[in-house]
C-alpha cells in the first residue's frame, strides 16, 4: 500500500491536517519522536566547528552536479558499463516499473528482496509487481511494519514514526503468519524483542530470494559507484546475497567525484540519525562477485524541475528529514496529511514540482508552512525552502475572486498615491468593515481570523501629522 497509487485521489493538505488533527496518539508519538532526533542532530552538529563551512560545499557540489547533470550522467552509465553493469532510462514512473518488471520476469523469479528506497515507493514498484504476480519484501524494520500494516510511510527517515511500540506490537502479533512467518507467541512490546521477531522473519527470506531491489543515496559519477546508508545490515543482505540486483535510482542523486562523497558521509548520518558515522555504508560499482547488476535512472519530472531556478534547489535534496524533525507543522499533522512520500517541509516543495500542481492536493502543499524558516536553518545542503514555497504560492490555482483581489492589491501597491488614497479611503469608512466576519468571497479567509481592526489614521498620515509636522 505504499507507493504512489495510494495517494491518488486524496483531498487538499487542510482537509487531511484537519483529520490528523483530532488524533491525539498521532501528535503525542510524532513529537516524542521528532524531538528525540532533533535533540541528537544538534549534539553532534554543534561538535564539528566548521560545518557551516560543510554544509555550504555541500550545496556547491550538489549545484555543480545539477547544472552539469547530463555531463555527469553519461560518465557514470560508461563507468558503470566498464565495470560489468547494465543502466536503463526511464522517463517516468511507468517505464521505469515496466523495465524492473520486466527484469525480474527475465530471473524466473516470483520473490523479491527491497531496500528502503524513496525512488521505488515514488513510482510504486510494489504495486507495479503486485500486478505481475511478483512479491516484493521490505526488509528495512519500519518499512517492514508499515508493509505489515497496510499502511504507508510517514517519515523520510522513521517511515513508522506514527506508530508506538504497542501498536507494532499488534500489527507483528496480526499480520506476520500472512506473510509466512508467525510472530513468538507472548510477543512484548520491548523494542529489542520487536526487533528479534522482524529479524527471524526475515532471515529465510534473504537466504532464499534470488532478486534484490534497491535505491541509492549517491551515484557517483568519476567511478560509476552507488553508495547505500542504513543503520540495520539489512541493506548489505539485499545488496550482496541475491544473484541478481536492481537499483532504482534518481538523476539528482549523482555527485561528480568520489573526494565528494566525504563532505556527505559528514553532512547525512548527523542530520539525519543524528549519528557521527552511519553504522552500514555500503558501495558498489558495476557487477561484483558474479551478481548480475542493473541500475534505472529515473527521471519522472525530475528534468522539469530542473528547469525552474528557484525550485530546482529542491533537487539538492539527501533525503535526511532533518527539516520534518522541527517543522511545526509536520509535528501536529504527520507525514500521511501530505499525501506524498515526500512529507515535511521537503514534501511541500519537492511533490508539487514532480507531479505538477493540478489535483488539489499538491496545489494546496506551498501553503503546509507557517514560513518559519526552521527547515532552512537545519537543511545540510542550505535549500531555502521559505524561498521555493513561495515561489510555488505564486504559480498555484487560484480561483477567480482571488485572482482578482490580487491583481487590484498589486495595482494599489505598485504606486506611492495609490496607496495613500487607498488608505484615506479605508479609514473614512472604517464604520462599515465587519468585526469579524467578511461577507462572499472573503468569508473563507476569516473563518480562521479576524478582521484585522482599520485603524483611525494610517501610518503615513500619523507620520507626516507628528514628525514632517514637528510635533511629537
Amino acid at each position: 500500500m505504499s507507493g504512489s497509487g495510494t495517494f491518488l485521489g486524496m483531498p487538499s493538505f487542510p482537509e487531511n491536517a484537519e483529520k490528523a488533527l483530532q488524533d491525539s496518539q498521532l501528535r503525542f508519538n510524532l513529537r516524542k519522536a521528532t524531538h528525540t532526533i532533533r535533540g541528537k542532530r544538534a549534539a553532534v552538529v554543534e561538535e564539528l566547528p566548521d560545518w557551516q563551512e560543510l554544509r555550504a560545499a555541500g550545496k556547491a557540489i550538489k549545484d555543480d552536479a545539477l547544472r552539469n547533470l547530463d555531463r555527469y550522467l553519461l560518465q557514470a552509465e560508461e563507468a558503470i558499463t566498464k565495470a560489468g553493469g547494465h543502466v536503463h532510462w526511464a522517463s517516468d514512473a511507468a517505464e521505469a516499473n515496466e523495465i524492473v518488471t520486466g527484469l525480474i520476469r527475465a530471473t524466473g523469479e516470483t520473490r523479491v528482496m527491497k531496500v528502503k528506497s524513496m525512488a521505488t515507493q515514488e513510482i510504486g514498484l510494489n504495486e507495479a509487481l503486485e500486478r505481475e504476480g511478483i512479491t516484493a519484501y521490505e526488509t528495512d524494520l519500519a518499512e517492514l511494519i508499515v508493509q505489515l500494516g497496510d499502511d504507508w510511510p510517514s517519515h523520510i527517515l522513521v517511515p513508522a514514526i506514527h506508530r508506538n511500540r504497542s501498536e507494532i506490537r499488534e500489527i507483528f502479533t496480526e499480520h506476520m503468519a500472512e506473510w509466512g512467518r508467525p510472530a513468538p507467541e507472548g510477543l512484548s512490546d520491548d523494542p529489542r524483542t520487536l526487533a528479534d521477531a522482524a529479524r527471524l522473519h526475515l532471515r529465510e527470506r534473504f537466504l532464499s530470494t534470488k532478486v534484490g531491489v534497491s535505491g541509492a543515496n549517491f551515484l557517483i559519477a568519476e567511478t560509476g559507484t552507488l553508495v547505500v546508508l542504513e543503520s540495520e545490515g539489512n541493506g548489505r543482505m539485499c545488496l550482496t546475497l541475491p544473484e541478481t540486483l536492481i537499483s532504482v535510482v534518481g538523476i539528482e542523486k549523482v555527485l561528480p567525484t568520489w573526494r565528494d562523497l566525504e563532505v556527505f558521509l559528514q553532512l547525512l548520518p548527523r542530520s539525519s540519525t543524528g549519528e557521527r558515522m552511519n553504522p552500514y555504508t555500503s558501495m558498489w560499482t558495476g557487477a561484483t562477485e558474479g551478481q548480475e547488476f542493473h541500475l534505472v535512472l529515473l527521471d519522472n519530472g525530475r528534468t522539469k524541475v530542473l528547469a525552474d531556478e528557484i525550485g530546482r534547489q529542491a533537487l539538492r535534496c539527501i533525503r535526511c528529514s532533518a527539516c520534518l524533525n522541527v517543522c511545526p507543522v509536520y509535528e501536529r499533522v504527520g507525514g500521511h496529511a501530505y499525501g506524498s512520500v515526500y512529507p515535511g517541509p521537503i514534501g511541500a516543495i519537492l511533490t508539487p514540482q514532480l507531479r505538477g500542481m493540478a489535483s488539489e492536493l499538491d496545489a494546496s502543499l506551498p501553503y503546509a508552512s507557517s514560513l518559519c524558516g526552521a527547515c532552512y536553518d537545519v537543511c545540510p545542503v542550505a535549500i531555502d525552502i521559505p524561498e521555493v514555497l513561495v515561489h510555488l504560492r505564486s504559480k498555484a490555482p487560484h480561483a477567480p475572486a482571488e485572482r482578482l483581489g490580487l491583481t487590484a492589491a498589486g495595482w494599489v501597491l505598485d504606486k506611492p498615491v495609490r496607496l495613500e488614497r487607498a488608505q484615506r479611503l479605508a479609514t473614512r469608512f472604517r464604520g462599515l468593515v465587519p468585526k469579524r466576519r467578511l461577507p462572499g468571497p472573503g468569508a473563507a479567509w476569516t473563518a480562521t481570523r479576524d478582521v484585522p481592526a482599520v485603524p483611525e489614521e494610517s501610518f503615513r498620515d500619523w507620520w507626516q501629522r507628528t514628525e514632517e509636522g514637528g510635533g511629537r
